[in-house]
């Protein structure tokens, strides 16, 4: 599985954590950014990951500012984007498992290694159950197509 990676300044040293992490589980990855602790954009960053999921390069994507809050509404800005900011494993879980999430955002100074670790784990190891959610999915997909026909 190949997964998209983003992250401003305050997200770069997780964001750089996660990537030993994913690399070293198997995991291929697309480094959309941040670079360093240059003080730089988040929206830039999260919308260069989420374009690397919706086009299709990348199955899943991560992203991390300081709060995870930024740079998760940048990324759902992308059509086909459904990007959850998880603190805990559970909600990982349960994102992946009733709204097929396909992003992950994650606060870089609000949770620590270990539990970064776990979230992603949990997020990139879960699968969508699809049923009635798959109807929800769909209805989060029919507004989308709506309010950019407006």
């Amino acid at each position: 599985m190949k997964i998209s990676l983003g992250s401003d300044h305050g997200g770069f040293a997780m964001k750089e954590h996660i990537k030993a992490w994913l690399e070293s589980h198997g995991y291929e990855v697309e480094d959309c950014g941040c670079h360093s602790t240059e003080s730089v954009d988040y929206p830039v960053y999260g919308r260069a990951a989420a374009e690397a999921v919706a086009s299709g390069r990348c199955q899943r994507g991560i992203v991390v500012c300081t709060t995870g809050i930024g740079i998760s509404i940048s990324a759902n800005k992308v059509r086909g984007i459904r990007c959850a900011l998880c603190s805990e494993p559970l909600s990982a879980e349960m994102t992946r498992r009733h709204n097929d999430a396909n992003m992950l955002a994650l606060g870089g100074a609000l949770i620590g290694r270990n539990m970064a670790e776990r979230i992603v784990e949990v997020f990139l190891t879960t699968p969508f159950e699809g049923g009635r959610h798959q109807r929800r999915v769909d209805l989060i997909h029919a507004i989308e197509k709506e309010s950019s026909a407006n």
